[in-house]
């Protein structure tokens, strides 16, 4: 078989760009909810770098890797809450307080690790999520070794972005959520609560991100590393934007990144160096982020304060 061959016909190298689009996807779909209510979010980051510390640090605590997710979950939920305080209750430019959010994650998550777990790190007992099986998938021909047997966190994401779309699309929750980030004043005068669905929109947005953090500290590994989510938060951003603030489409992008991130693994295990095929998915997001690739419309009051009129 050919070296491409080998590379392109190989089951493993899909299935690793499915568990690899996940931490993507999952703040991809958060900024969904977020961006949709009309309220930037580029904290993913560190909702995601908080969800890691947090989901690691109660499922080493609990022997439970399923409270960890829930601490994951909750805390880049709660932490997002201050982006949402200040970009809608003080009209805060809402980059410059993501950009904060992201430095205080960065600098709370490295405190917190090297005070209570110091240079031993965290425990190597701590409990991973459990990987799932589908036996009568798991049997077909290469399909099976792609969908048939993942982390239970990749079957969660993939059923999340069809409840969100949904929710998003077919709900009037969700047309409520997409009115007021599109024309908040008009939303205003029909009596929606512009102000309480935009903190909805961010706090699903930090839970969603969190639960990212979460995949990545207890899915893909059992450990916490500090600054362990190395840009994927600024790369889900991409993923959003390219995905055009939608939930199908932000996994459509988190998959391209995720086969660029799994491809780069692959290219480096036939000899190419890794300095070089490192950059894919670096790269990719670059000509994403540029429009290179596409052009995308934001909802037209996104990053926008909104002050009700008296």
């Amino acid at each position: 078989m050919s070296v491409v061959g080998q590379v392109f016909g190989n089951p493993e190298l899909y299935a690793s760009t499915l568990a690899m689009a996940t931490p993507l996807a999952l703040p991809a779909l958060g900024g969904t909810f977020s961006e949709r209510t009309g309220v930037v979010n580029i904290a993913m980051e560190g909702n995601m770098l908080v969800g890691a510390f947090f989901g690691v640090m109660i499922a080493a605590a609990t022997h439970s890797s399923w409270l960890g997710l829930l601490a994951g979950a909750l805390a880049g939920g709660i932490l997002s809450l201050s982006l949402a305080w200040a970009a809608i209750r003080l009209q805060a430019d809402q980059v410059v307080v993501g950009m904060a959010v992201n430095l205080f994650a960065a600098g709370i998550t490295a405190f917190l690790f090297n005070t209570i777990y110091g240079p031993n790190g965290t425990p190597p007992n701590t409990p991973f999520l459990p990987t799932v099986t589908i036996p009568g998938l798991y049997q077909i021909p290469f399909i099976g070794p792609i969908l048939g047997q993942q982390n239970v966190l990749v079957y969660i994401m993939l059923l999340l972005v069809v409840v969100s779309h949904y929710v998003l699309f077919h709900t009037t929750l969700g047309l409520r959520m997409r009115a007021v980030g599109e024309h908040p004043e008009a939303s205003d005068t029909v009596g929606i609560n512009v102000a309480r669905l935009r903190y909805l929109g961010v706090f699903l947005g930090g839970l969603l991100a969190g639960l990212g953090g979460v995949f990545l500290s207890i899915g893909l590994l059992n450990s916490f590393d500090v600054g362990m989510t190395d840009g994927r938060g600024y790369i889900a951003l991409a993923a959003m934007i390219f995905g055009k603030w939608t939930p199908l489409g932000s996994l459509g992008a988190a998959l391209l990144f995720g086969f660029a991130t799994a491809l780069s693994f692959a290219l480096q295990g036939i000899g190419i160096s890794s300095n070089l095929v490192a950059m894919l998915p670096y790269a990719l997001t670059i000509i994403a982020l540029t429009g290179l690739i596409g052009r995308s419309r934001p909802p037209a009051a996104d990053g926008i304060p909104y002050a009700p009129t008296k």
